[in-house]
Order: C-alpha cells, then sequence, then structure tokens
C-alpha cells in the first residue's frame, strides 16, 4: 500500500502553523502531526503596511525550523500558503524571496476567495457531518485576522458568499487604537458588526430561516474540540448550550478564561472577539445549532493535494459551488438564466469539439462556462457599453475558489465576448503572459461563436451537435424557423474563430418536419 506523507503550512495573521499529514490508501487522511508558533504578523501589516525586520527574522527562522520537521518525517511534498498578512502588505514579492533565500521554502499567497474555499474543503474534510448539515439552510462563518467571510447554503447548493472586513486582529487594532476599556469591548464589537451586518442581512438573508451555524475560527473551534474528546458529534451545540458558555466567558477575567479554556492569556481577547461576533451572527439569523469542528486551513490545504493526487474523493462537488456563485452574481444583475444556460450548453458543446485543437484542460472549461453565465451582467448598469460594465463588475466581485488571476481572465473573456478584442496588453491596461492572452482569446473565440447561436435571444436551434473534421468545425441544429440573422453574425464572429483556431466554423440546418 502506497503511504504519502505531506506537509500544510499556514503563515497566518496571528501564528504559523505546520501539520503532517500521512495518506494510505482512497479516502484516507491522518494528521500525524501539528506545531505551532506565535508570531502576530497581522499587526505589523494592518498598521503600517509592511512587517517589520525583526518580525521577519522571526518568520525566517520559524520556516527553517519547519523545513527540518518535513525532513524528519521525509514528507514528499508540502504547501505554504500565506493569508492577509503577506497578501496585504506593500512588499509581498520581497517577502516571499526573502523567505525563500532564507528557509528553501517557497510561501504563495492566497487571495481571500481562495482562501475561503480551501477552509470550507476543511470543513468538507469532516465528511458525513458536513454533508448532513448543509442539506438544511446553514451558513460557515470563516474567521479570519483580516476578514470574516459568509457563505449560505441550501440543500447542498452554495446560495451566496460574501466577504466583510471583521477580522479578529483588524477589530483588535481598532480596539487598541481608540483605547477601549474591557467593560466596553463586548459593545463596541457589536457596534462595529452592526454597521457592516445590517447592510448584508437586507441584501443576503431576505427573511431565510438559517438553522445552522458552522464556524471555522483558530479560537473557540480547537477549544471545543479539545472539550470534547475530538468527538465531532460533541462539537454541535445548541442555541442554549452556546449562550451559557458564552456567558461564562463575559463573566470571567482574561487570566481566568485563559485556566477555564486552556490556552495562553494572549490569545484571550482574540478568543472573546471570535464569540462576540459569533454570538452577534447567530443572533441575527436565528441561528438554531452551531458547529464547531475545529479544523484549520492546513486541512484544507491537505484535502486539496489529496484530490490531487487522487487518493481522496469527496461527494459534494465544489465546482458546482464556484458555478452556483456566478448564477447569483447573474441573478442579482437580472441575468436570464434560461439564456445564459443556453449558452452555456452551446459553449461546452463547441468546447469540447476542439479538444484536439485549443489544448486547454477542465479548469479552463470551468472558465468558459463562467464567462457564459456571466455573459451580459454590465446590461444592469449599461446597455451601450456592455462588455466594459460586465468587466468591472466581474473584477469587482468576488467568485469563492477563483484567484485575482482567474477572475480577470473570466472578466476579460466576458468583455471581449461584447468589445472588440485587444491585442496589446498594455493598450488594454493588463498584465498578460502569453498563456494568458491565448487561454483568453481562445475562450473569447468559443463564447462568440455560442452566443451568435442565439442572437435573436429566442432560442430557436435545438440539437445542436458538433463535429470536427480536419480544418472545419460542423455545426449541425435542428429548427424549421428562419435563422438569418443567427448565420449573419456566425459568419461575422467565424472570422475571428478561424483566426485564433485555424479552423473553419460551418453551420448547417437540419429543418424538422
Amino acid at each position: 500500500m502506497t503511504v504519502r506523507t505531506f506537509a500544510a503550512i499556514d503563515v497566518g495573521s496571528y501564528e504559523l502553523t505546520i501539520k503532517i499529514f500521512e495518506f494510505s490508501g482512497k479516502n484516507s487522511m491522518r494528521e500525524i502531526d501539528c506545531v505551532s508558533k506565535r508570531l502576530d504578523l497581522g499587526a505589523d501589516t494592518f498598521a503600517m503596511g509592511k512587517i517589520s525586520n525583526e518580525k521577519m527574522d522571526e518568520l525566517c527562522r520559524t520556516l527553517k525550523d519547519f523545513s527540518d520537521i518535513m525532513k524528519s518525517y521525509r514528507v514528499v511534498g508540502y504547501k505554504a500558503y500565506g493569508t492577509s498578512a503577506i497578501r496585504e502588505t506593500k512588499n509581498t514579492t520581497i517577502v516571499q524571496d526573502q523567505i525563500a533565500q532564507r528557509t528553501g521554502i517557497k510561501v504563495e499567497t492566497l487571495g481571500n476567495s481562495e482562501q475561503r474555499f480551501l477552509d470550507y474543503k476543511s470543513v468538507a474534510s469532516k465528511g458525513e457531518s458536513f454533508r448532513k448539515i448543509i442539506e438544511e439552510k446553514t451558513a460557515i462563518l470563516d474567521i479570519g485576522g483580516g476578514s470574516i467571510q459568509l457563505s449560505l447554503f441550501d440543500k447542498d447548493t452554495l446560495v451566496s458568499t460574501q466577504n466583510l472586513r471583521l477580522g479578529v486582529l483588524r477589530l483588535q487594532d481598532y480596539l487598541n487604537r481608540f483605547s477601549v476599556k474591557s467593560s466596553q469591548t463586548e459593545e463596541l464589537i457589536n457596534e462595529m458588526a452592526m454597521a457592516r451586518l445590517d447592510t448584508y442581512k437586507k441584501l443576503y438573508l431576505n427573511n431565510k430561516e438559517i438553522r445552522n451555524l458552522i464556524v471555522v475560527d483558530d479560537y473557540l473551534s480547537p477549544w471545543a474540540v479539545r472539550r470534547s474528546g475530538k468527538d465531532a458529534g460533541r462539537t454541535f451545540l445548541d442555541r442554549a448550550e452556546f449562550l451559557r458558555i458564552f456567558e461564562v466567558l463575559r463573566g470571567k477575567n482574561p487570566a481566568q478564561i485563559a485556566a477555564y479554556m486552556d490556552i495562553s492569556e494572549e490569545r484571550v481577547p482574540l478568543l472573546f472577539i471570535s464569540a462576540v461576533l459569533i454570538k452577534y451572527i447567530a443572533e441575527m439569523m436565528g441561528i438554531e445549532r452551531v458547529w464547531l469542528p475545529g479544523v484549520t486551513l492546513c486541512d484544507g490545504i491537505a484535502y486539496e493535494y489529496a484530490e490531487k493526487i487522487k487518493m481522496f474523493q469527496g461527494e459534494h462537488d465544489f465546482e458546482e459551488d464556484i458555478i452556483a456563485c456566478a448564477v447569483n452574481i447573474s441573478k442579482r444583475y437580472m441575468g436570464s438564466r434560461k439564456r445564459s444556460e443556453i449558452l452555456e450548453n452551446f459553449t461546452m458543446i463547441i468546447f469540447d469539439s476542439m479538444k484536439k485543437v485549443h489544448g486547454l484542460g477542465k479548469r479552463e472549461r470551468l472558465y468558459l462556462r463562467l464567462a457564459a453565465i456571466l455573459h451580459d451582467c454590465g446590461k444592469y448598469i449599461s446597455m451601450v457599453n456592455i462588455g466594459e460594465t460586465s468587466f468591472q463588475i466581474v473584477m469587482a466581485t468576488e467568485i469563492i475558489g477563483l484567484s485575482q488571476q482567474e477572475r480577470e481572465i473570466v472578466a476579460n473573456v466576458v468583455r471581449f465576448n461584447h468589445s472588440k478584442f485587444v491585442y496589446d496588453g498594455q493598450e488594454a491596461s493588463l498584465d498578460w503572459n502569453r498563456e494568458s492572452f491565448l487561454m483568453v482569446a481562445k475562450l473569447t473565440a468559443i463564447l462568440r461563436l455560442a452566443n451568435s447561436l442565439d442572437r435573436s435571444h429566442k432560442q430557436k436551434l435545438k440539437g445542436l451537435k458538433a463535429v470536427l473534421k480536419e480544418n472545419q468545425l460542423v455545426l449541425t441544429v435542428d429548427t424549421q424557423e428562419d435563422i438569418t440573422l443567427e448565420k449573419g453574425f456566425f459568419e461575422a464572429n467565424g472570422d475571428f474563430f478561424k483566426e485564433v483556431f485555424s479552423v473553419e466554423p460551418v453551420l448547417k440546418q437540419r429543418k424538422i418536419f
């Protein structure tokens, strides 16, 4: 039996963590070691925009120790990610280079949507408990140092996800700056939360009844797991039980809380902020049950690695969550779901028929699906400059699971579906490399061709079939309607398609009698 040892490293805002995992067979993932070191990088980043030299030295010393741990376990692979404290520095590239030169560890930065997606996967690693709870109306509250993420689920489907700058370190920085007394802490946190969450409630909850709240944090969740003896069933708390625990925290001083929770006293302020946020959001949503699974980003990193090496296959389809996120963005901007479904279907048929020519893979197929769903979201703002306004909407809207670069690819495909294609990255104000440029060109060519097949928005064409024959792509459709308009735009968009692929698209009409 093949056994793989893997290390997941989280360069967090408040502490550094390495977890060693062992994979031995299908769907077998076991944590065999975990080492954490407190290092408050976030305080520097959020206050000054840079990490101090002293903390940089300590960061490198700790990562060098982590490197030695990996050698002792003979790990066959590792992933190290920096979150908001690294991501939001003014000199991220320099920080990454210094770490690589001094420790040999390559630290990649996670965009917020990527980080939250991995946190979400870490909850999914709990298997049956996760699958059961998201069948009901459920919210995931992911509490980080710089921000929180709220994701809503119903019937195993992601309904919405939104990021809010209410992270525990950010709030702690405000409390310190304002010289807040301990007796005022809870009220001020509530006021800061209210200012952001009242708007969120109006936009996303809309009288929805949310039954369950899953909490991902580094403060209350680990305590709940220790308290339960690692019995996942005992980390489910009903509303009354959670409120009793909160009252205990409210009634004790920091030293007493540290003793009660078995944590260092310096962690107490952050734990209390996290608890206040959970309480406020649970009350706002009318939550009946809180689940504290005790997972961390490292668990999500390991889960994703296991998926990639095909040693783990969960039942939940995460790609469909990304799609659901795009569908909800389109809905918010009054997009036609029927129209986007037709376009999505046409683009997938064309993409799949051109595999031998375009050389793109599963991930690029996802980009095209997203672009088809979001193809006309800009009409909500302008009926004239649809391409530009659609581009701005996609770039300004977080899509969970996509990096900033991936979102830019989708945004440009949407943009050039309507606007003149720009060959020069500088002219387009874009930092394109050759690979990104070609990807955008290929996906745009496919989307434009698919779009021409429903140019009248009347869904005239049925039963689309695509066959690649040497230097021609023959598209056959069933219809007895007049498709003069579709043929005209098909020929116009066919020129760009042929330029990109050196394949001539041909439209054949098969009339139904």
